[in-house]
């Protein structure tokens, strides 16, 4: 059986530590990829407009299961995007800030945002995982469709805090372990196995020549 479509994540797989690649090497076996018409696609938890940054030749030409499967992009068209709704946002927002240890990221489409009040350290690590950031006084009234929250977590309470998460808000997100020191909250059935499949069907993703 032929080999269709190739997807990769990238932090901890495609990725160096040093969070690089050998772009020569991987351009010529990408040509090689669409002379075959193998689809490329990149899925990971990451942010689409950081995700972009590491191809800026071929973006055009590839898709992206960004935000854990939230939003799937193939060749700059929008193909699948979820939307949490507004009133569970805030719901789950209004929990989160009662919980002690926890920084919170809301994962918009235009733009990912994050509180003024948090510590310099958090604003310089998600900038490097955000290349669209906005720094917020709080989260009222946000004028985006939410994809998922990024929760900043020390690595020891994440065992705890997690199924705590799942307990009080799992009629309307699932808490994720991303293994980075964080949890992702995402919408149910909204993950990136859910984002490979919309690509991997008839017409969701084309080779451009």
């Amino acid at each position: 059986m032929s080999i269709k479509l190739i997807a990769v994540d990238m932090d901890g797989t495609f990725l160096s530590d040093a969070k690089t690649y050998n772009r020569p090497r991987f351009l010529a076996q990408y040509q090689r990829m669409r002379e075959q018409n193998i689809r490329f696609v990149v899925a990971s938890g990451n942010q689409y407009y950081q995700l972009i940054s590491f191809f800026p030749e071929i973006a055009h030409q590839i898709a992206f299961v960004a935000e854990n499967g939230g939003w799937v992009v193939s060749g700059n068209e929008d193909v699948f995007n979820c939307q949490l709704p507004v009133h569970h946002f805030n719901a789950v927002v209004d929990h989160l800030q009662t919980l002690p240890n926890i920084e919170i990221i809301a994962c918009g489409k235009r733009s990912a945002y994050t509180l003024n009040r948090y510590n310099d350290a958090l604003k310089t690590v998600a900038a490097k995982y955000y290349h669209r950031l906005e720094l917020v006084d709080d989260f009222n009234h946000l004028d985006d469709t939410i994809l998922k929250f990024g929760l900043n977590v020390p690595d020891s309470l994440i065992p705890e805090i997690q199924p705590k998460l799942h307990a009080a808000l799992g009629d309307m997100v699932t808490a994720v372990a991303t293994g980075y020191g964080s949890i992702d909250l995402i919408i149910p059935g909204v993950h990136k196995a859910n984002g490979l499949r919309i690509c991997s069907s008839a017409g969701a993703l084309r080779i451009t020549r």
